[in-house]
């Protein structure tokens, strides 16, 4: 097996003395693991960063054998890990990608809307022009692997406009009036999800919650779950700065 391709980082564990075993969301290929000689030297310390955009080199004589990975660094984020948010974003969304994702398996649209997320991460002035965009990401997550929510019309009367909840358990819009009596019970829906203006930070925070409700429901179980800590640590340091 020889795979040569770009790649973002998302996780990496030590392997060995110096070596490590890193997790890089390729665009054709997947999720790919690999072992890298030498990947806590000093050198490959700072390019194997979450975030980071490699030149991937796998190579393994059978496709049951962990490959052996060569990286080259494309394109570094490292100077993001030293503002607070902004590594908590990093942190979260490729935690989430490695952890989610089977190994292998082309995610395309995955690894384009991770790459615009850490883009988005690095560009905007203010978190609040990323924020939006990691919600977008976790929704696609959800959707990619097969739990996708339904917001196009209201579950309970089939319409489409003053949608404004979402059942915590079918993951299907429901309509203002439908809702009300139940409002306690379901979970609100912001109106940016819907092309509906532009995200403010309590919109934002809703679709944090609703997104986390889905991922912990339905994704992040088990030994898996123990990643939703980085997005608490996330969604903390988004409060401190709202208020």
């Amino acid at each position: 097996m020889h795979i040569s391709t770009e790649a973002i980082v998302c996780g990496v564990l030590a392997h060995g003395e110096h070596g490590a075993v890193a997790r890089l969301l390729t665009p054709a290929d997947g999720l790919r693991a690999g072992y890298v000689r030498g990947g806590r030297s000093r050198r490959l310390r700072p390019v194997l960063l979450a975030g980071n955009v490699v030149q991937a080199e796998y190579r393994a004589r059978t496709d049951e054998q962990l490959p052996a990975l060569t990286v080259e660094l494309v394109h570094s984020r490292a100077g993001l890990h030293g503002e607070p948010l902004a590594a908590a974003a990093i942190d979260w969304t490729t935690a989430l990608t490695a952890a989610a994702l089977p190994e292998a398996q082309p995610y395309p649209r995955l690894h384009a809307a991770l790459d615009g997320v850490l883009a988005a991460v690095e560009a905007a002035p203010a978190a609040r022009g990323w924020a939006a965009a990691l919600v977008r990401y976790e929704l696609l997550i959800l959707a990619e692997l097969g739990f996708g929510l339904d917001l196009s019309a209201c579950a309970a009367t089939g319409g489409r406009d003053d949608l404004l909840y979402v059942s915590p358990k079918s993951g299907a819009a429901v309509g203002r009036a439908a809702g009300a009596p139940y409002a306690e019970r379901l979970l609100p829906l912001p109106a940016f999800l819907l092309g509906r203006g532009e995200a403010d930070w309590g919109g934002i925070l809703d679709g944090l919650r609703l997104t986390g409700h889905f991922l912990s429901r339905d994704l992040l179980t088990e030994r898996r779950a123990a990643v939703l800590a980085a997005r608490e640590r996330m969604i903390a340091r988004i409060r401190r700065i709202t208020g």
